[in-house]
C-alpha cells in the first residue's frame, strides 16, 4: 500500500496472548465450570439456575455498551484500554472464587430447610451478577486494545487469529485445572465433591489472574485517541446507526443458541461417557479407551478451529472477511447430523466407528465455528475503522463492547432454553443428586437408564445451535465493508494519524 506500517512488536504480542489466554481461563472456569458445580455438584433448581444465569447475562449484555462509552472516554498517560488491564485482574480474581463459596442446596432441600435453600440461591445470583460487571470491565479493554496496538491489517488479523486460538487452549484447561482435583475426592456424589471444586477453582483462577494482568503490563496504544466523546445515549445509538456493525450484532444475536455447547459439553461428556466419574476421562492405564475417545471428539474440535484459525491471516488477502464469515453457516449441517446420529445409536457413541464418525463432524463443524470467532473480531475492528473514516469518531470501547454483549446476551438466551428443557425432562434438583448416588453405587448406567437425561443433552449440544449457525448469516449478506473498500479506509487514516503525531510532536 505504499503507507507506514506502525505495530506491536514480538514481545508485546506474547505478553498480550498470555494475558488474553489467563482472562478466558477465567472466563471458562465460570461459562462452563461454575454452571457445571451449580447443576451437578451442590444440584441448584433447573429453572432458578437458568433464571440466576440469565438475568445476570442479560444484564451484562446492557451493561457492556456502557463500559464502552466509559473506555472510549478514558483519557491516560497509557491510552484508554491498558489502565484496566493494569488494575483489573485482581478484582475478577477475588469475585471469580466468591462465586464458589456457597452451602449445598440438594442436602438443604432434602432436609426440607427453605431458609437454607433460598440463601444459598441468593447468593450463587448475586456473586454471578457481580462477577460479570467485574468480569466486563476488563474484557471490553482487553479486545479493545487490538486495534489500538496496529494500524496494520496484517498484524491485526494475525493478533486476532492468535488471540482465538490462544483463548480457546488456554480456556480449556480450565478442564484440566477444576475437574481431576474435585473428581479425585471420589466423585460428585461425595460430600466433599465440593470441597474438591473450590480447591479447583480456586488454584485456576489464581493462575489465570496473574496471567492476565500480563496483558496491562506488556501491551502498548499507538493509535491517537479522537478527542470527540459520546454520551451512554449517544453510544447504544451508534452501535445501531452503523449499518454494518448492526448486521453483526443481529447475526450474533441469531446464533445465540451456540452458547449451549459451552453450558452442556462438560455434564454430557461427564455422564454419557463417564457415568458421573470424571475420573475415567483420565484413567488412561485402566481405561485406554477413554482416552481415544477423548482425544478424538476433543481433538477434532479443536484441531477443526485451530487450523481455520491459523490460515486465517493468509485467507483474508484473498477473501472478504464477509465471504469467510458467511461461509461458516455450513457449520450447522455437520452439528445437526450429530444428533441424528445420536438418535440412530442412543447408548452405542462409544463405540469406536462412532466416535470416528463423531470425530468427522465435530472437525467439520469446529473449523465453521473458528471461522465465526476470528471473523466476528476482525470485522468488529473494520467498523471501527469505518466509523472513524465516515464519521471522525473511533468507537473501540463501544464497537467492542458489542462483541462481549453478543456473548453475553447469547449466554443469557441459552441459558433460559436449557433451564426450560431441563426442567420438561426432570434433570434438576434433587433428582441429579439421586442419579449422581445411583451411578456412583453401580445400579444404574447412565446412556441406558436415564436415556431422557441423555437426549436432553445431545438436543441442547446439537439441534439449537445448528440452525444457529444457519439463520446467523442472513443479515450479513449484504454487509457493507469490502476489502478493497477497507484497504482505501485504512490507508487514509494511517495518513490522518501520522500528520496528528507529526502535529503533537511539533507542538
Amino acid at each position: 500500500m505504499g503507507y507506514k506500517k506502525n505495530t506491536y512488536t514480538g514481545r508485546e504480542a506474547a505478553m498480550y496472548l498470555i494475558g488474553l489466554g489467563g482472562q478466558n481461563m477465567i472466563y471458562n472456569i465460570i461459562a462452563t465450570g461454575l454452571y457445571y458445580y451449580f447443576q451437578n455438584v451442590i444440584c441448584l433448581n433447573a429453572m432458578a439456575l437458568g433464571w440466576i444465569m440469565a438475568i445476570a447475562r442479560v444484564w451484562d449484555a446492557i451493561n457492556d455498551p456502557m463500559m464502552g462509552t466509559i473506555v472510549d472516554k478514558t483519557k491516560s498517560k497509557w491510552g484508554k484500554c491498558k489502565p484496566y488491564l493494569l488494575f483489573v485482574p485482581p478484582v475478577v480474581m477475588v469475585i471469580t472464587i466468591a462465586t464458589f463459596l456457597n452451602g449445598n442446596y440438594a442436602s438443604a432441600e432434602r432436609d426440607g430447610n427453605v431458609t437454607k435453600m433460598v440463601l444459598i440461591t441468593g447468593w450463587a445470583a448475586l456473586s454471578y451478577i457481580l462477577w460479570g460487571m467485574s468480569y466486563t470491565i476488563g474484557d471490553i479493554p482487553l479486545w479493545g486494545i487490538i486495534p489500538r496496538m496496529t494500524e496494520d491489517e496484517g498484524d491485526r488479523a494475525k493478533l486476532i487469529s492468535l488471540a482465538r486460538i490462544f483463548a480457546t487452549v488456554f480456556g480449556s484447561t480450565m478442564v484440566i485445572g477444576i475437574i481431576p482435583i474435585s473428581q479425585a475426592i471420589n466423585g460428585p456424589e461425595t460430600p466433599n465433591a465440593q470441597k474438591g471444586f473450590i480447591i479447583g477453582a480456586v488454584a485456576t483462577t489464581v493462575l489465570a489472574s496473574i496471567l492476565f494482568e500480563l496483558a496491562g503490563l506488556g501491551t502498548k496504544e499507538r493509535v491517537p485517541v479522537t478527542e470527540e466523546t459520546k454520551t451512554m445515549k449517544e453510544s447504544f445509538k451508534l452501535m445501531w446507526s452503523c449499518k454494518p456493525f448492526r448486521r453483526l450484532l443481529i447475526s450474533g444475536v441469531l446464533r445465540a443458541p451456540i452458547q449451549l455447547m459451552t453450558i452442556v459439553v462438560m455434564t454430557l461428556f461427564t455422564y454419557y461417557y463417564c457415568d458421573g466419574d470424571m475420573n475415567k476421562a483420565f484413567d488412561f492405564k485402566g481405561n485406554p479407551k477413554m482416552l481415544v475417545i477423548l482425544l478424538i471428539i476433543g481433538g477434532g474440535f479443536f484441531i477443526g478451529q485451530f487450523g481455520i484459525m491459523g490460515i486465517f491471516p493468509y485467507l483474508i488477502k484473498k477473501i472478504d472477511v464477509k465471504t469467510l464469515y458467511n461461509l461458516s453457516a455450513f457449520a450447522g449441517i455437520p452439528t445437526g447430523l450429530i444428533y441424528l446420529l445420536y438418535k440412530l445409536h442412543p447408548t452405542e457413541l462409544d463405540r469406536v466407528k462412532y466416535v470416528a464418525i463423531l470425530g468427522v463432524l465435530i472437525l467439520i463443524a469446529g473449523v465453521g465455528f473458528g471461522l465465526v470467532m476470528v471473523c466476528q473480531s476482525m470485522m468488529i475492528a473494520d467498523c471501527i475503522d469505518y466509523e472513524e473514516y465516515h464519521n471522525g469518531f473511533r468507537p473501540d470501547g463501544i464497537f467492542f463492547s458489542g462483541q462481549s454483549f453478543i456473548t453475553k446476551l447469547s449466554a443469557g438466551i441459552s441459558s433460559i432454553i436449557s433451564a426450560y428443557v431441563y426442567n420438561y425432562v426432570g434433570y434438576t434438583g434433587k433428582n441429579i443428586d439421586d442419579m449422581n448416588k445411583a451411578l456412583a453405587a453401580g445400579v444404574k448406567h447412565f446412556a441406558s437408564d436415564y436415556q431422557s437425561y441423555a437426549s436432553a443433552m445431545w438436543f441442547l449440544l446439537t439441534v439449537p445451535a445448528a440452525i444457529g449457525m444457519i439463520i446467523a448469516v442472513i443479515p450479513t449478506i449484504k454487509y457493507e465493508i469490502t476489502k478493497k473498500e477497507h484497504d482505501t479506509i485504512l490507508a487514509k487514516l494511517i495518513e490522518k494519524h501520522d500528520a496528528k503525531k507529526a502535529e503533537l510532536t511539533e507542538e
